[in-house]
């Protein structure tokens, strides 16, 4: 029986894979493991984050799919900001800057040239007593600041 799942490896839907893992590479700083646009699909990982870049003549053996969103749970704020600034300065497509979310995230999302996204975020929820997690809330519901 399962009882631990392993690491999702999301399939990102790209106009070209050799273009597509290209910005990839040079500009979010993943490694292109293998693959090519003729072949229809293309391997990159960074760390312990895999994807499958695939293009329209692939992603046709099972139907159309839509741009995809794919969630980077990272450990602290400061690698998120340090994320954030790398890529920024790579030239990202920057979609939401960094910032503590009401939902107690710290998080900031790129694209990538056809429009998918990267949601890269530590989740500062544990370090917060109930009370303190409540009031965020609710600031947060209110329109109010959440940075504390």
């Amino acid at each position: 029986m399962l009882t631990r799942f392993p690491q999702a490896v999301p399939e990102i839907p790209v106009s070209n894979v050799d273009q597509a893992a290209e910005y990839y590479v040079n500009v979010l700083g993943f490694s292109f493991d293998w693959g090519n646009d003729d072949d229809g699909i293309g391997g990159i990982s960074q760390g312990d984050c895999r994807m499958f870049l695939t293009n329209a003549a692939f992603r046709a053996l099972d139907g159309p799919k839509s741009p995809v969103i794919v969630w980077l749970n990272l450990s602290s704020k400061q690698e998120v900001d340090e994320l954030f600034a790398r890529w920024k300065e790579t030239g990202a497509m920057i979609v939401a800057a960094a910032e503590d979310k009401p939902w107690n995230l710290r998080e900031f999302r790129v694209a990538d040239p056809d429009g998918n996204q990267l949601r890269v975020f530590y989740d500062f929820n544990w370090e917060m007593s109930e009370e303190r997690r409540l009031e965020r809330h609710l600031r947060g519901r209110r329109g109010g600041p959440v940075n504390d």
